[in-house]
């Protein structure tokens, strides 16, 4: 908390005037501000608690605030002490903002309430939180009379804020990143919600001892957290899923944000890792939450591949930000990777920050089976020819397996032919998929290497990739 003490001004603007009213005999140099920025996920929740605290000042008044400096905060003191950018009323301005429902919600960009309570005068002053020109969160700021009944109020309303922030709902058990984004509707925001589809345990094919750890170190560890915690153990986790690609890693997450619908989801893509401590603060906020690092390899190479001073930052403030997790934090971090060998051994190899490695293969014979009958959607594919796919795929991901049926369902649907697949329309695909494309096509769907038969294509030899 901040506070402040302001000389008397001369200026002449009507939001100067309108504040000298307001806190009456009052001296402008007897007026104190404190000031706390929230983040940005709370900016619903906020607007809607001082909505309801002032809805119980009968004589509250809410206006509009107009700030031509677009670098840094819009703050009480620029209003009382005037200066070249100086602030006024204007328009209450709002914003569309998606918060994952069918309609965004409309959320006031800037504005000051002033109010009484008790006969005491005192402002509320709600604007973005700017640092050069950079919109990082929500920045609250409360004026009101020096001495112990102006701070005990101003305190109050600081308390009464997070407690109600604290309970709003508006992203918990969302799925989001910070993007700063406009879709074609015109809604906007610096959080991007992100609707998955809902993923069933059936539908996530991986070997039985694969899901077994997975079910261990997340779903159950979770329904036991609250009592391990309750015997001094640490509620926080962090989990390196590594495999090749298409093994699974990024739809087995989709699958745990669907059976965790209490936690907050936070997906941090390679290229928003320069914000990987605001992830860090938003999740401390939001917990119960799961942190997802996607291919944490581009950050958390072994030093000496690293290629400048910015990589080795961005990695010592992924291993700093572990290592200051509360031990009661219930705070999951889940990292992907696909090249687990070039890893930094202070994130791989040092206890603490990883409790547990899942490594996610090439699926197996059954795997392939059952991702073929997945994949294989309304089609109805006969018991044998998912025993030839079986063979002619071994060595796939399971994102071959995808495409693969998507294809031969193209050229089923162009031969004319009805639901029940036929072994030419796979014949077909396969040569689109392997042999068209040439070995880089090949390796973008999840194979290396392939022998031709003579009659057909088939892949008998596809060996792993990273």
């Amino acid at each position: 908390m901040i506070s402040y003490a302001f000389r008397a001004i001369t200026g002449t603007s009507p939001l100067q005037k309108t504040l000298r009213r307001h806190f009456g005999r009052v001296p402008l140099g007897e007026i104190a501000t404190a000031a706390r920025d929230f983040p940005v996920t709370s900016r619903v929740d906020l607007q809607t608690a001082l909505e309801d605290m002032f809805r119980g000042h009968a004589e509250a008044k809410l206006l509009g605030i107009f700030s031509p400096n677009f670098h840094e905060s819009p703050t009480l003191a620029q209003v009382f002490a005037g200066g070249p950018f100086m602030m006024d009323i204007g328009p209450l301005q709002h914003d569309e903002i998606d918060i994952g429902e069918r309609l965004p919600v409309r959320c006031l960009r800037n504005g000051l309430w002033l109010a009484r309570h008790d006969a005491l005068p005192f402002a509320v002053l709600l604007a973005p939180s700017v640092r050069f020109g950079q919109v990082g969160g929500v920045h609250v700021e409360v004026a009101v009379p020096s001495g112990e009944s102006g701070l005990s109020l101003s305190q109050d309303v600081f308390t009464d804020l997070e407690r109600r922030v604290g309970s709003g709902r508006t992203y918990r058990g969302r799925v989001i990143s910070l993007e700063r984004m406009v879709d074609p509707t015109g809604r906007g925001g610096a959080i991007k919600v992100h609707r998955l589809p809902s993923v069933k345990r059936d539908d996530v094919i991986l070997p039985a001892r694969t899901l077994e750890v997975l079910d261990r170190n997340v779903g159950q560890f979770v329904a036991a957290r609250d009592r391990i915690k309750a015997l001094r153990f640490s509620g926080r986790k962090g989990l390196l899923f590594y495999g090749p690609p298409g093994t699974g890693k990024t739809y087995t997450i989709h699958y745990l944000a669907s059976q965790l619908p209490e936690h907050t989801t936070l997906l941090v893509t390679s290229e928003q890792v320069v914000f990987i401590s605001e992830y860090f603060r938003l999740a401390r906020f939001l917990e119960p939450a799961l942190l997802i690092v996607e291919d944490v390899d581009l950050i958390a190479r072994e030093r000496t591949h690293m290629h400048g001073p910015g990589e080795e930052m961005l990695l010592n403030k992924l291993l700093n930000e572990m290592d200051g997790l509360r031990e009661d934090a219930d705070v999951m971090v889940i990292l992907t990777t696909n090249r687990p060998d070039q890893l930094e051994p202070a994130l791989a190899s040092r206890p603490g920050r990883i409790d547990q490695a899942i490594e996610f293969p090439l699926p197996d014979e059954d795997g392939r089976a059952k991702l073929v009958r997945l994949y294989a959607r309304k089609l109805d594919v006969p018991v044998a020819l998912v025993d030839t796919i079986v063979r002619r795929t071994q060595g796939v991901s399971a994102a071959f397996i995808k495409e693969l049926m998507r294809r031969a369902a193209q050229f089923q649907i162009e031969s004319g032919a009805d639901t029940v697949l036929q072994e030419r329309s796979v014949d077909r695909a396969l040569e689109d998929m392997v042999f068209a494309g040439g070995s880089l096509n090949l390796k973008l769907l999840g194979g290396a290497a392939t022998t031709l038969d003579a009659d057909r294509p088939s892949l008998t030899r596809i060996t792993a990739y990273t």
